[in-house]
């Protein structure tokens, strides 16, 4: 049994409320997309869950299909759970998903009620929890009713297998019709999960004005851009990089000369304020009022450690965002 940091709520300021919910997130929160499957050794795994509760990180982020294979991720955590934070269960907050794929069969994908609640069931059960405090929808569905999805949402926290609930990968128009039929229902939506990076900015084409209109949290993923955003990208795609050994979720082609020189520039104005690339792409994506935090990724102690990092210069001025905004338009 992990015995945690006396020291990890020392910060505060590392929490901000959820939109106009009662919920506090911390800036950072760590998902279990990359390195929580049956690929990567427990011990591995363990240890970023554990340094990151000790750095005050309360927040963890799984869905139904993360692994490898699926269902590994929740499997992984639960065992973390039982093994080491059982006695800290009420400190933590537990997000999960359905909406990908979880089993074969018509019943097994998407947004139905039927897929949404047993894909919940199954979470629960990996997990070995009787309740997750976020059950989201993980994509919209173009062939189920959003009422059908929102109700399924709805019935979660009703049943008390839920305490909020929340949306991913959904548009500005689709959010605000989602936000709608949840309000009706009683069960408001705490939070929103889409991708937001330096690179990838279509949320700021009406989606984040959505969210504070509707007092809904943001939570980026993929802020640093599955890796671009840091420094392992400066000079070329390294041998031992996810775009060379995994090109799933990072290409190399998607790695052009003209990119490098983007980050490479972006890596420069950082060091000028003190910073890692790493820290300031998430400074960056945190400016957003909007946003409430942001979900980071890891596969070493020291990069959470270091994520950490850009709470401690968090503002930008006028001439600096001028100057990304530039780097980014070359």
């Amino acid at each position: 049994m992990h015995t945690p940091s006396p020291s990890r709520y020392s910060n505060p300021a590392l929490y901000q409320r959820c939109g106009r919910s009662g919920l506090k997130l911390p800036r950072l929160s760590l998902g279990l997309w990359h390195n929580f499957g049956d690929i990567t050794p427990h011990a591995d795994s363990r240890a970023l869950v554990l340094r990151a509760f000790d750095l005050g990180i309360t927040h963890f982020d799984i869905a139904n299909n993360y692994g490898p294979p699926v269902g590994a991720a929740e499997r992984c955590f639960g065992r973390i759970l039982r093994e080491d934070l059982a006695a800290h269960r009420d400190e933590l907050i537990i997000s999960t998903k359905a909406g990908y794929y979880g089993w074969d069969g018509p019943y097994g994908d998407f947004g139905s009620r039927k897929f949404l609640l047993a894909s919940l069931d199954q979470s629960l059960r990996r997990l070995g929890l009787d309740y997750v405090d976020i059950f989201y929808h993980h994509r919209p569905d173009p062939e189920t009713p959003l009422e059908e999805s929102m109700g399924a949402l709805a019935h979660a926290v009703r049943s008390g297998k839920a305490l909020y609930v929340a949306l991913s990968n959904y548009n500005p128009d689709q959010t605000a019709r989602a936000a709608a039929i949840l309000r009706d229902l009683g069960t408001p939506c705490l939070l929103h999960q889409p991708k937001y990076h330096m690179f990838d900015r279509t949320v700021e084409n009406g989606l984040l004005d959505v969210l504070a209109r509707e007092g809904i949290g943001c939570i980026p993923f993929c802020p640093l851009a599955q890796g671009l955003l840091t420094d392992r990208y400066l000079d070329g795609i390294p041998a031992d990089s996810r775009a060379a050994h995994d090109p799933r979720f990072l290409k190399p082609e998607h790695i052009t000369e003209a990119k490098v020189v983007q980050i490479r520039a972006l890596h420069a104005l950082a060091q000028a304020r003190g910073q890692s690339l790493a820290q300031m792409a998430l400074a960056w994506v945190l400016r957003q009022p909007a946003v409430t935090t942001a979900l980071i990724g890891a596969s070493k102690v020291r990069q959470i450690e270091d994520n950490l990092g850009a709470l401690e210069n968090p503002r930008f001025t006028a001439g600096e965002l001028a100057q990304i905004d530039a780097i980014l338009a070359g």
